[in-house]
């Protein structure tokens, strides 16, 4: 669901059951695993203490995680529905393969591998390639494959899980239109989890790495955009993915100013965002509507809030940047073809990880900051041009070039192989130096050029 995955398992762990999808793998401690009662009711002071204390874990960056899901398509033919009795029987295989990463189903079936934190570059994706290969050899058997699309481009969003959470998930995001169920059951990210950062200021400090994140994702939202086909019509976005996530809304699936400290503009955010629902041991959950976690924690009504209820909050907001420890970065469309996630975790990690990599990508992006209007990503006239037209946009696709560049120099160093630098340099120069994304090959297949926008139920 763009971003929903079961806890990140330490390395070298197996996995040999497939899970639900739980909101998000860690690369450190989460708030319900940095508490030891969770079942006390918790006060608002409390509250933003829990979430000031663990949000950036800071250090020096040392570790870094991907998470890839992948919608689940017939071989022989991507358009035709994969029905639910299919699914389980494939699923059911899938549990018998031991794994490094951890697989879990989304809520519309889609599969996601969350890897272990990796010391290195080159360790991550050696892990994730086997593991994918393995998936996807018992897919095979099944007549099924993986397919990494931003969002589905043919097929209508269908849940597959009926869980209570994801029944109180839908019943919240119906509030604000149709975006959150094509979101729940169509779409699939890369996502990449790096280290919050060194406390001190400085180009792999905390602070310039959160604001680092906000900007550069404009460019990595342009750069890998691949999702501008909805029921097999242009929607007139590169990256409808993204423009779901804008609709959803700013305070399920915003970030915070970027004019506060970290801390202070998250734990905030966390506070005043809305509850998406109340969970209960039995019997449907409440789905509240309008009410805060900093109302609940004074209101104490339903029951009071728990330290667990503030975990389970935690999962539900979907902001582009995520702080859990560590930093997600949220915004990167599902790529294609077997290998093509490498390429925006390599970029994102040279970037984030190298000195004077950061320090270019900072300087690079720097200018975007006025096309904001001052507001938070993703609803902001950056990331709406951004999710719109892509590297198409002038200043984008040359902020993406520099990025690029400074990435290319920077993986040497870091240790990447020339499976790694070469699959950079190839995308950089197949996109990046055209101003095109993955996007733009699927609008020019049959299947989608020259179709009028189905602005139907996505709306821009």
């Amino acid at each position: 669901m763009g971003g929903t995955s079961a806890p990140t398992r330490p390395p070298g762990s197996q996995v040999g059951d497939m899970v639900e999808s739980q909101e998000d793998p860690d690369m450190s401690d989460s708030v319900g695993g940095c508490t030891d009662q969770p079942r006390s009711a918790v006060t608002e002071a409390e509250v933003e203490a829990l979430v000031r204390g663990i949000c950036f874990k800071t250090g020096p960056p040392r570790r870094l995680g991907v998470e890839v899901e992948w919608l689940v398509h017939e071989l022989r033919d991507p358009r035709l529905p994969v029905t639910p009795e299919r699914l389980d029987a494939a699923y059911a295989a899938l549990r018998t393969v031991p794994l490094r990463s951890a697989l879990t189903v989304e809520p519309g079936g889609q599969l996601e591998l969350s890897s272990p934190p990796a010391a290195s570059l080159t360790d991550l994706v050696d892990t994730v390639s086997a593991d994918l290969a393995a998936v996807r050899a018992v897919l095979r058997e099944q007549s099924l494959v993986l397919a990494g699309f931003g969002h589905d481009p043919w097929r209508i969003p269908r849940r597959y899980l009926r869980l209570p959470r994801y029944d109180a998930m839908e019943a919240c995001l119906d509030r604000t239109g149709p975006a959150g169920r094509a979101m729940m059951c169509a779409s699939a990210s890369v996502q990449v989890c790096v280290d919050a950062g060194y406390e001190e200021p400085g180009p792999l400090g905390h602070v310039r790495r959160w604001w680092l994140a906000h900007y550069l994702g404009a460019v990595l939202v342009a750069a890998f955009a691949h999702s501008p086909l909805d029921g097999r019509r242009p929607t007139g976005w590169r990256s409808t993915r993204q423009l779901l996530w804008e609709h959803i809304g700013p305070d399920r699936a915003g970030g915070p100013p970027l004019d506060t400290e970290p801390r202070t503009a998250w734990a905030r955010h966390v506070l005043d965002a809305p509850v998406m629902c109340v969970r209960r041991d039995s019997g449907p959950w409440e789905v509240p509507e309008g009410l805060t976690f900093r109302e609940w924690t004074r209101s104490r009504s339903p029951r009071p809030p728990t330290r667990d209820d503030l975990d389970y909050h935690l999962t539900t907001l979907f902001p582009p940047v995520r702080p859990r420890g560590h930093l997600e970065l949220r915004m990167i469309d599902a790529q294609p073809g077997e290998d093509g996630w490498i390429v925006p975790l390599a970029v994102t990690a040279a970037l984030f990880d190298d000195p004077e990599a950061s320090e270019t990508a900072y300087r690079t992006v720097k200018p975007l900051a006025e096309r904001t209007g001052g507001l938070p990503a993703p609803h902001n006239p950056l990331w709406r041009d951004a999710a719109r037209h892509g590297p198409a946009d002038p200043e984008l696709r040359e902020a993406a070039a520099g990025c690029f560049a400074a990435a290319l120099e920077a993986l040497p160093r870091l240790g990447a192989d020339a499976r790694v630098t070469d699959a950079v340099a190839a995308y950089r120069d197949r996109y990046v130096a055209q101003g095109r994304c993955p996007a733009d090959d699927l609008l020019e297949e049959p299947a989608g050029a020259g179709r009028r926008p189905n602005r139907k139920d996505i709306r821009p």
